[in-house]
């Protein structure tokens, strides 16, 4: 047995960790002690600072690895990347997303792809590239799904139907993979605006819906993924809605 697979250290990988929720979550599970490999598309200036301070705070503990997950060759890579710095995986996160609307009747492929691409294969085939390593350490997957993954919003199809695939694929690799992996999801509500601009009568109508009354936080969502990822070995194949009870009346 390798000195890595007898290690205590926790490896974890997170897709889309640069900015956002992706970055709470990284913070999150580095402060449970884990390693962390920080996977970003483009935000070179912002997955650097993170990695800087996780790094100044416990050296070599951060790794950043930049791939485009709407290319089969580059998550290929990305995993490559993975297995060269670690011959095991507890957790992988996968949080990175393309979201923007799609209108019927004016759906080009290339929006179908990169939504697809993002949501539902990039997921599926980094988790395969992975599979043994995540085997090695007894670990588990986490995927980040949406409220509308069951729930449509309105000219949204094709990224509501790419995280309806990701919930299956949640429920499907569960099954599959048990009991070395266990695979499990948490489906956000109303946590960051969307970085397209809408106007606040939107904002406040989601809030109607949202039995807490308010937006939570992106602390609410890593805590519910270092709860599925780490903290939770009884629990696979489950959706932790984490939304303030919006589901209740979409």
């Amino acid at each position: 047995m390798s000195d890595i697979t007898k290690s205590s250290t926790r490896f974890a990988l997170i897709t889309g960790a640069a900015r956002r929720i992706g970055a709470c979550i990284a913070q999150t599970l580095h402060q449970r002690g884990c390693h962390v490999f920080l996977h970003y598309h483009s935000s070179d200036v912002e997955v650097a600072g993170l990695a800087a301070g996780f790094n100044s705070s416990r050296p070599e503990s951060a790794v950043i690895i930049q791939a485009d997950l709407e290319d089969p060759d580059q998550v290929e890579q990305l995993a490559l990347e993975v297995k060269a710095h670690s011959g095991r995986l507890d957790l992988l996160v996968n949080n990175a997303s393309r979201f923007f609307p799609t209108t019927p009747g004016s759906t080009t492929p290339e929006q179908w792809d990169a939504l697809m691409n993002s949501n539902l294969r990039g997921p599926y085939f980094l988790t395969q590239a992975l599979l043994t390593q995540l085997q090695t350490a007894g670990g588990s997957v986490v995927n980040l799904l949406d409220v509308h993954a069951v729930r449509p919003m309105r000219d949204h199809a094709v990224y509501c139907m790419a995280k309806a695939g990701l919930q299956m694929m949640t429920l499907a690799l569960a099954k599959d993979l048990g009991p070395q992996v266990r695979v499990n999801a948490v489906a956000p509500g109303a946590i960051l605006w969307p970085e397209q601009d809408h106007p606040p009568q939107y904002q406040q109508n989601i809030l109607k819906k949202t039995v807490m009354g308010r937006a939570g936080t992106p602390e609410d969502i890593a805590s519910a993924v270092v709860y599925l990822g780490l903290d939770a070995p009884y629990v696979t194949g489950q959706v932790l809605a984490v939304d303030g009870g919006r589901s209740l009346n979409i």
